[in-house]
Formats: C-alpha cells, structure tokens, sequence
C-alpha cells in the first residue's frame, strides 16, 4: 500500500517513515563519502597504481551497479522497496569489510564489484520509497529534501576518511562498513509500496528515463572526475585538506537543495538541467586550465551549483513520466546512467591521466558535459 498523503496539505508527507529512509540514505553515503578521499590514495600508496588503475578501482564498483539496476528496479515493482533498501545496505557493508583484507588491486576490485551490487539496491529502492510518498506535483521538491540526505553524507563522509585514513586505512574501512549496517537497520523502516505482478514484454529499459537518464550521466562526469582525481591534483597544487574541498562542496548543494526546495518543479527540468550543465562544464575548464588552489575552490563552488539542479529535475521528470506500477523499474533505468558515469567515467579520464595529466582529464570532462548541453537543447527527451 502506497503510504501518501492529501497533496493539498502542504508537508504532510514528511512523515516518519520519510525520516527513516533518509537517515539510511545519510548513513550509506556518509559511508560512501568517507571513500572518495582514501580509495584513491589507497590504490596509490598500497597498492602502487597510477591514474588508470586508480580509475579501474573507484569505477569498478559502479559497473556491477549499472549491470544490476534494471533488475533492482523490477525487483522493487515486485517485492517492494523495504527489501532493496536493507539488502543493499547490508551487501556494501560486508563488502566494505572485506577492504581489510584487500592486498591487491584484484582482490580490490572483486569487492568492489561487490559493493556496487549493494548501491544498486539501496539506491533505487531508497529513492523509490520517497518518491512513492510525496505528491506528483512535489516530485522535483521531494528529491531535493532527499538529497539533503545524500549530500550530507557525502559532506561529513569526507573528512571524516581522510581523518581516520591518517591513523590507518583499516580504520576507515571498519568506520565505512559500520555506518552502512547502521543505514540497513533504518532500513527496515522502509515503507513496502506498491507491489505489482511481473508484466510478461516489459523492456529491460524503462523508455521514459532514457533521455533524462543520458542528461544526467553526462552531466556527472565532471563532479566524478573531480572527486576522483582531486585527490592526486591536490598534492601539486599544494591543496592541504582534500576533504575540506569536497565538504564545502556538499554543503553548497545542500544550501541550494534546502532554500531552493521547489526550484526543479518551478524550472522544469530543460531550464533546470541547461543552467546545471554550464555551471559543471565550467567548473572543469577551470579547474582543467588553471592551476591553482584558487582554481579548484572555484570549480567546486561551480559543480556544486550545477549538480544541486541537475538531478532532482530529472529525476522527477522521469518519475512523473512512468506508470506507478512501473516507477521502480523507470529509477532503476534512470540511476543506471548515475553508475555508467561513476564506473565508466574514471576509468576513460583515468586513460586521459596517463596519457596527459589530471588538468587534461578535468577538460576531457567539460566536452562530455558539452555533449550534454547540446542534446538537452536540440532533441526532445
């Protein structure tokens, strides 16, 4: 049974059971934020890699989550979202775990490929589950309060891996793994939703997130570039705290995302998502072509702009397109392109890295935004 409440009451869905969904969502992306700083400096300085094997490690996780969405989502529309929310959480918190004993890049990415079969399921049951409470016209302000969640995880995660990561990696992945178990206990606290039978035809591909889910893809790779080889860059440029960097990141998204609650439902998600797309293709040419500590706080400040936009547009256009009984399976659809550009991203800008330098991937990265720019302003999603 779908838990929503009379639209006409304005706030009446922020109910308890939305509060528990999105205190699992802080958890896991505390989790997952608390990974951006170490992993790479952890391929590096363990394990020897350089900027490509940095990119097979970070993006591996992202490839096992793209090939699983599209299941995850009809296994939603089925089962309910409670099931997504606690398994995944529960799958990336052994996986995270087993970090401990990863002596090779390998064994790394074996668990790696792990972890993302877990985010495939937290996230689209999680993000299902919201959607599933709030009214169709406060879709695109329901994923905003949402992403408050996410983003400060992935605010306080930072800092917090780069602090214990200076005691011992061990010690980041036992505080990664813990809030993750955390996130799947408020899991179970996950409203059911709708459960449908499988409907025999139904395409692996739900069509209407297609288009908004290719918008969305190109559109983080910039922020995925960014995050994943800061870490490297900020050691030239004389950057002290990477962690403070992406914190202050978060919290910008988070400003916008609180005060500008309904701007994606006022926008609408053409205007939402061009304005986005300037702002993170800008970010990296900056950040691409000057070199400077200067430089990357002001890339930051600029991708955080745009991707406080880009994804509450979409993503509530997508889900406003697709039957109820298939919304589950149109989020899995449209986060599969979240994992296509955090799996497939590093590894091709990581390829750029060896061939030129971090600056060239982080201008490689405004291109694909570019791409992204053209398609929302020449065809019709």
């Amino acid at each position: 049974m779908t838990l929503q409440a009379d639209p006409s009451r304005r706030g009446s869905w922020l109910s308890a059971s939305f509060v528990f969904v999105t205190l699992a969502t802080f958890l896991y992306f505390t989790a997952l934020g608390s990974l951006l700083p170490t992993l790479p400096r952890y391929v590096k300085r363990e394990l020897g890699g350089g900027g490509l094997q940095v990119g097979i490690a970070v993006g591996a996780f992202a490839v096992s989550a793209a090939l699983l969405r599209p299941w995850a989502g009809r296994l939603g529309d089925r089962r309910g979202r409670r099931v997504l929310v606690v398994g995944g959480s529960t799958t990336v918190a052994v996986s995270v775990l087993g970090y401990t004993v990863a002596s090779s890049l390998v064994v790394l990415v074996l668990l790696r490929l792990l972890t993302g079969i877990g985010e495939a399921g937290l996230w689209v049951g999680a993000a299902t589950a919201v959607q599933d409470m709030a009214p169709d016209d406060r879709r695109g302000e329901a994923a905003s309060y949402y992403s408050v969640a996410l983003y400060s995880g992935l605010a306080l995660g930072p800092a917090i891996g780069e602090h214990l990561s200076q005691t011992s990696f061990h010690a980041e992945w036992f505080f990664a793994s813990a809030c993750a178990l955390l996130a799947a206990l408020f899991g179970l606290r996950t409203p059911v939703g709708p459960r449908y039978s499988h409907r025999p035809g139904r395409p692996l591909l739900h069509p209407s997130a297609l288009g908004p889910g290719l918008v969305l893809g190109l559109g983080l790779v910039p922020f995925v570039g960014f995050a994943t080889f800061l870490p490297l860059y900020g050691d030239q440029v004389g950057l002290h705290s990477v962690g403070s960097v992406l914190f202050v990141y978060a919290v910008l998204v988070l400003a916008v995302r609180i005060v500008g609650a309904r701007l994606p439902d006022r926008l609408g998600y053409r205007r939402a998502s061009t304005i986005a797309l300037i702002a993170v293709g800008s970010g990296a040419v900056v950040v691409g072509a000057w070199k400077s500590v200067t430089a990357v706080w002001a890339a930051a400040v600029m991708i955080a702009i745009g991707m406080s936009l880009l994804f509450p547009a979409l993503f509530s256009a997508t889900v406003q397109d697709a039957p109820e009984e298939e919304r589950s399976h149109a989020v899995g659809t449209f986060s599969l392109f979240f994992d296509l550009a955090n799996g497939i991203g590093p590894f091709v800008l990581g390829a750029v890295v060896s061939a030129t330098s971090e600056r060239g991937a982080f201008l490689a990265s405004a291109v694909v935004a570019a791409f992204g720019l053209w398609f929302v302003r020449r065809r019709r999603l």
